[in-house]
Formats: C-alpha cells, sequence, structure tokens
C-alpha cells in the first residue's frame, strides 16, 4: 500500500479517505491492513455486538408488566383466539417471505383472494433457493399475516384463510 505517513511521521489523511471511499463503493465494512510494521484497522458503520445487548434487556423489562397485571393477560387469551376465524397456511420452511415474484409483479395473492390447494400464494427465500409456496388448502384469503421481505420460521403462519 506504500507508505502511510508522511516524512514527519503523521497519518496519510489522503490515504485514509480513499481507503474509506473504497470500502463504501464495494460495500466493505471493515478493513485490516498491515505493512512495514504499521497496521490500519477501519470499520464502517455500527458494530452489530452493540445491538444484540439492547435486545436482550428489552424482552425483560417488558415481561414483568404483564406478570403484575395477569388479569388483562387473562382477557386478551380470549380476544386472539375469537379474531382467527379459519384456518391458516404455514411456512413449510425458514426463509425470507416474498408476495410477488418480483418487486415489479403483482402480488400472488391478497385478501379476498380465491386459493385452491394448488394455489401459489408466496415465495420463500433459503439460501438463495426460491421456493413456490402452495396454499395445500382451499378458501379465500381473509389476512395476510406477514410484510413482504420479512424473516419467517418453520410453521409460522402466512395466511389465514375461510375453508372454501
Amino acid at each position: 500500500m506504500g507508505k502511510q505517513t508522511d516524512s514527519e511521521g503523521s497519518f496519510d489523511l489522503d490515504r485514509f479517505r480513499k481507503l474509506l471511499q473504497l470500502m463504501e463503493k464495494y460495500g466493505v465494512t471493515e478493513a485490516n491492513l498491515q505493512k512495514d510494521g504499521e497496521s490500519w484497522k477501519v470499520r464502517r458503520g455500527p458494530k452489530h455486538v452493540a445491538v444484540a445487548p439492547e435486545l436482550a434487556i428489552a424482552p425483560p423489562v417488558a415481561a414483568p408488566a404483564p406478570a403484575a397485571a395477569p388479569a388483562p393477560a387473562a382477557a386478551e387469551a380470549p380476544a386472539p383466539a375469537a379474531a382467527p376465524a379459519g384456518i391458516t397456511i404455514d411456512a413449510p420452511t425458514v426463509g425470507t417471505f416474498y408476495s410477488s415474484p418480483t418487486p415489479e409483479d403483482p402480488q400472488f395473492v391478497s385478501v379476498g383472494s380465491t386459493v385452491q390447494a394448488d394455489t401459489v400464494v408466496c415465495i420463500i427465500e433459503a439460501m438463495k433457493v426460491f421456493n413456490e409456496i402452495p396454499a395445500e388448502k382451499s378458501g379465500r384469503i381473509v389476512e395476510v399475516l406477514v410484510e413482504n421481505g420479512d424473516a419467517v420460521e418453520f410453521g409460522q403462519p402466512l395466511f389465514r384463510i375461510e375453508p372454501a
């Protein structure tokens, strides 16, 4: 990479700026360079490690509130049971949910669509493989339970349908 300091041993800001521009241009988030006893470590963007502790702290803070008020939790239990009229079409695999074949194409189905067992309702991408997901049930879509681009888990409900 050449000499990284000027004749007085100070930092070569122009080379550093060039490195940052190249990192941004090519989407590189971290670079470690070593030459002639000098080393540079550069990281762009937030550290992902810092995000995990915040997420780990949030659930315990939220957990005591429902525990302190068991009556509302009991009242909420019948509401979800009453709300889901119909049956669900569940994710057969883990992956990313897509509601259409491409961003420019219309959605496979939407609320009000009638589906047969072989109707493709969405695509789930898993490890760069795009899997068309059939309804496997006949009926009318009454609710879409996930958003385009959401990560879904195996068995997660994707759609709610009224059986035909």
